[in-house]
């Protein structure tokens, strides 16, 4: 899976990611992805991780969005939560298309992540907003 930014390119919201993995102790790393599973930003592992993980909760949020509109009255997904042995794993909503998702160990607070994660997308929510991505034309259509 690509992501969204050149080779060697750092994001702009790359210390937002550091902060958090610093703020909050057994966290471990941190990706900024489209709703689509593209990285958009990520901190804590390297890009084949990072690609790794924005596909994998990409996958996960479809999930949230498909247990709400069936379940759920269509409400937004806020948060999923994965809970392995020795790790925690939070997807969560951080923009129109936008998702944050965040690795943590096993004796991490998950009310504390959870409440850092809200307030990291509360105060840039602007900033991380994906666009729509736009539907690629037909070969052989007019103007093409």
């Amino acid at each position: 899976m690509a992501t969204d930014m050149p080779s060697g390119q750092v994001s702009d919201l790359d210390w937002l990611l550091s902060g958090l993995v610093q703020r909050v102790p057994y966290t471990r790393s941190a990706v900024l992805l489209s709703a689509d599973g593209l990285v958009k930003s990520f901190h804590g592992m390297d890009a084949d991780s990072a690609d790794h993980m924005a596909a994998l909760a990409a996958g996960l949020y479809s999930l949230g969005r498909s247990a709400g509109a069936r379940f759920g009255d269509n409400g937004e997904v806020r948060q999923v939560v994965v809970e392995l042995d020795s790790t925690l794993l939070f997807v969560a909503t951080a923009g129109s298309g936008t998702c944050l998702a965040v690795l943590a160990g096993r004796n991490a607070d998950a009310a504390v992540l959870g409440y850092e994660m809200t307030m990291l997308v509360k105060s840039v929510r602007p900033y991380l907003m994906t666009p729509t991505r736009q539907a690629a034309g037909v070969p052989g259509a007019a103007g093409l």
